[in-house]
């Protein structure tokens, strides 16, 4: 078995071209390239040793792009074109592959390693690291959301829906993935109707809105969960010919989708919000469901108030907190909350929605069993309010009197 110190004059035998190149181009001195060797020499042996850890190889890997970008930075001002970029990348992949087989178990590196191939638009590989990522780690929330998420980036939401569903399967302990397989059909939601009031007076109807938003899907935006990880074009799967492409093209294509379906798609429940609210009622059912994951849908769902459903789904969330825990703190609270959401502070209907949220305060206060929690809640909520620029003198008076009510109440 071979030592260490081989397996390091090994690797570092492997950087020599570049090395070369560095001189030859003198992007660096031979001092400077004495000393990289050398520093490059005492990773090798760090990351080699027998106890490593996962940051000796994020430290190494955060060495290694510095240094890139020093190169970089110095063939644009000597007007160098032609220098091994790939070179720094190939290794960097390198340290990140000896780390994730030495550390499986590690997610944070996985997740490093995930968002290298990322930066450098490396899909396929992207594809792969996430998929042996996911194998390794099922229960892991914070892969499948990221999965999901660059699915639906590219536009591609049936894969997306295909990695948040399950993941879901998998993560029953935790709120967290749930929370983002409904934040992200709420951008989905957002994006259609954005599509749709684009244009003016223009009418867009659904299905244009939704061919505008999910964009055609790229080759190696596909995460396949089977054992093989080729990257032929179509995986193994045959593909029918195009009797259209065979006759020259003159054939015309058949209409898929007729007033009629387009009208039934905009009928749609899925774009009235149905979504989000199937995943709330089912997270309702799961081990972690309470107070506090109730009102954490609650939060995000109040962030979009470009989607036209919003009131119904906040309505949807706020009926079964008010039958599951009808006098908590936090149900409390997003009553109180209820009447501002989507109205902006600026505007002239916030004195009215105000008004309206305070006559709920005072309600909610005698009927409580938490006084102190909803008050600390409301204190923290009014002090968001309080920092906007410009607030109106009378607004921001009965705020600050209101919180230092609050405050006493807390502190009594």
């Amino acid at each position: 078995m071979a030592g260490v110190s081989d397996k390091a004059r090994f690797y570092l035998e492997r950087a020599a071209p570049q090395l070369r190149e560095f001189e030859e181009k003198e992007i660096f001195t031979k001092d400077e390239i004495r000393s990289l060797v050398n520093k490059r020499s005492d990773y090798e042996h760090l990351v080699l040793a027998p106890r490593t850890k996962p940051t000796d190889f994020l430290t190494y890997v955060e060495w290694e792009r510095s240094l890139d970008r020093l190169r970089a930075k110095r063939c644009r001002r000597l007007r160098i074109h032609s220098t091994r970029s790939h070179a720094s990348e190939a290794r960097t992949f390198g340290i990140f592959e000896r780390a994730v087989t030495r550390h499986p178990g590690c997610v944070p590196l996985w997740l490093a390693y995930l968002e290298f191939a990322s930066e450098i638009k490396a899909t396929k590989r992207w594809r792969r690291i996430v998929t042996r990522a996911l194998r390794l780690h099922p229960s892991d929330a914070s892969l499948w959301t990221l999965a999901g998420r660059n699915a639906a980036k590219h536009g591609d939401m049936e894969r997306a829906r295909g990695h948040f569903l399950r993941g879901c399967r998998f993560c029953t302990g935790e709120a967290g993935l749930w929370v983002e397989y409904a934040r992200c059909e709420m951008e989905w939601l957002a994006r259609i109707e954005a599509k749709k009031s684009k244009g003016g007076s223009k009418s867009v109807n659904a299905m244009e809105a939704i061919k505008a938003t999910e964009a055609s899907q790229q080759e190696g935006d596909i995460i396949e969960f089977d054992d093989d990880d080729s990257d032929d074009d179509n995986d193994g799967e045959m593909v029918l010919p195009d009797p259209d492409a065979e006759s020259g093209g003159n054939k015309p294509k058949p209409k898929v989708f007729d007033d009629e379906a387009t009208k039934k798609l905009e009928q749609s429940p899925a774009l009235s919000g149905a979504i989000p609210m199937a995943i709330f009622d089912i997270s309702q059912k799961q081990r972690f469901f309470n107070t506090a994951a109730a009102e954490t849908f609650f939060d995000m769902f109040a962030s979009f108030s470009k989607v036209s459903s919003q009131v119904k789904i906040i309505q949807h969330v706020l009926s079964a907190m008010e039958a599951q825990f009808p006098n908590h703190a936090a149900t409390c609270s997003c009553q109180i909350r209820q009447p501002l959401i989507g109205v902006e502070v600026h505007t002239a209907a916030f004195p009215k929605a105000l008004r309206e949220a305070l006559a709920r305060l005072r309600l909610a206060l005698e009927t409580t069993s938490d006084k102190k929690g909803l008050a600390s809640k409301m204190v923290t909520w009014i002090e968001s309010v309080l920092v906007v620029e410009d607030l109106d003198a009378a607004i921001r008076m009965v705020l600050e009197a209101t919180k230092k009510s609050l405050e006493e109440s807390v502190a009594a």
